[in-house]
């Protein structure tokens, strides 16, 4: 039975995303663009829970990973995901706190 990512070590995490980049990496190789951005994400939602939600800061604005020049305001935090907008957009989304990185 899988166990979700709250359940598990870091040392389980770790070999988790490890497992899902390597499926990652044979989907987009055989060209499966969908399966790819799905295992992307999940990688992306459980490298979430190897970091502190309280080290990022509503009002403040991050860089979004592997994205150049997306910044994103962050509104409020509900467990491993950030709330808030695009700074080229209007639209309320959830990112995974893994895809944020400090604006330098």
């Amino acid at each position: 039975m899988d166990k979700r990512y709250s359940e598990m070590t870091e040392y389980e995490l770790k070999q988790e995303i490890a497992k899902l980049r390597e499926k990652a990496k044979k989907a987009e190789q055989m060209g499966m663009v969908n399966e790819f951005a799905v295992l992307e994400r999940k990688a992306a939602m459980a490298e979430s829970y190897l970091l502190d939600p309280q080290s990022f800061v509503k009002g403040e604005i991050y860089r979004i990973k592997n994205e150049p020049n997306q910044f994103f305001k962050v509104d409020y935090l509900r467990g491993y995901f950030a709330w808030g907008f695009r700074l080229t957009g209007d639209k309320v989304e959830a990112l995974p706190i893994s895809l944020l990185e400090k604006v330098d």
